[in-house]
């Protein structure tokens, strides 16, 4: 089931969802069912001039996206078509007994902004900001500002806390990130096994 406003309230006040935010009234991002989150100052796009192809086997130890930052009152413009890692503000924890779904907010959709393409659940057990993949499918090239509500989170319970949480995975390859983290599925155990 899907926590309510007084559950998410409740479990961010016996400390078992814990927010970190530079805003004091992040508190006021509580809705009914879900927690809105804000667009984080660092972004990263796939340097496709230097890219032929996306091959998971190797993208480690390759250069393949470029770092850009944004101030406060400084957009970033996703142009018709982009495909753009974007960073949450907040970073998150959650429990071993409680999982999360991130979705996008209707208002961005309605300008043709889809913040996640498929990478929208958070397991229990995970800590730090969330990446976001960011496209948009407009015509027209749509501005982002830091800081700005650009997602929400949706809570749900597990039926029982989880043997082995996110953090606890030896392929936990996410965990604490910060800044957008582009893809790291080549570290998955498959590439590295016979079949």
């Amino acid at each position: 089931m899907i926590l309510s406003d007084r559950d998410i309230l409740g479990k961010i006040n016996a400390g078992e969802i814990v927010i970190t935010s530079p805003y004091e009234n992040w508190k006021d991002q509580i809705h009914a069912s879900s927690l809105d989150m804000r667009l984080g100052y660092f972004f990263k796009t796939y340097e496709t001039n230097n890219l032929q192809i996306l091959d998971p086997r190797h993208m480690a130890g390759t250069e393949i996206t470029k770092l850009y930052t944004r101030e406060n009152d400084e957009p970033f413009i996703v142009h018709p078509g982009d495909f753009v890692l974007g960073v949450t503000l907040e970073k998150i924890k959650l429990p071993d007994d409680l999982v999360a779904r991130v979705e996008g907010r209707s208002s961005l959709g309605r300008l043709g902004i889809v913040i996640h393409s498929t990478a929208g659940f958070i397991d229990a057990g995970f800590e730090g900001t969330i990446t976001l993949e960011i496209s948009n499918m407009n015509r027209v090239p749509v501005a982002l500002y830091p800081g700005m509500r650009v997602c929400q989170l949706a809570f749900e319970n597990m039926t029982s806390p989880a043997l082995v949480p996110y953090g606890k995975k030896a392929c936990s390859k996410y965990q604490n990130q910060e800044l957008p983290q582009e893809s790291r599925v080549g570290d998955d155990p498959e590439f590295f096994q016979k079949l």
